[in-house]
């Protein structure tokens, strides 16, 4: 967004000053709505372009048979779930497990708040695929 569309408040608070009369004064602030909406549609419609491009990237690596292209986002996916089932069930029960054996090990821990960024931009990704499953789209 560019700078001065920020400063519209202080601008409009200025023509009231400056222009006496409120027909003028209107037509004033309208040019100056106008070129703050066009502003706006103008990002909206790169934003649109740009998830449309990533959109078409996706679906041709969704379509190559090369599981290197094609599997990184299952292969994500699994490596967050085992990470997320070991951090929350699997740690927790061989901890349980070997301190009643009476041993002392030491399991490996890892930053789960890294883990729950990737995690949720995955689940995001997931229920849009639902979505899609639900719309019958291939």
């Amino acid at each position: 967004m560019p700078a001065w569309l920020a400063l519209i408040p202080a601008i409009s608070d200025l023509l009231d000053r400056i222009i006496p009369e409120p027909a003028a004064r209107a037509r004033a602030k309208l040019e100056l709505t106008k070129e703050e909406n066009a502003q706006a549609m103008q990002q909206l419609q790169l934003a649109i372009q740009a998830d449309q491009s990533q959109m078409q990237i996706d679906q041709q690596e969704a379509a190559s048979p090369n599981v290197f292209v094609s599997g990184w986002r299952p292969f994500i996916g699994w490596v967050c779930g085992v990470a997320f089932a070991y951090h929350f069930v699997a740690q927790p029960l061989l901890a349980f497990i070997i301190d009643n054996a009476g041993g002392n090990v030491k399991l490996p821990t890892f930053d789960m708040q890294e883990l729950t960024t990737v995690l949720m931009g995955m689940l995001g990704l997931g229920s849009l695929r639902t979505i899609e499953k639900i719309k019958n789209v291939s």
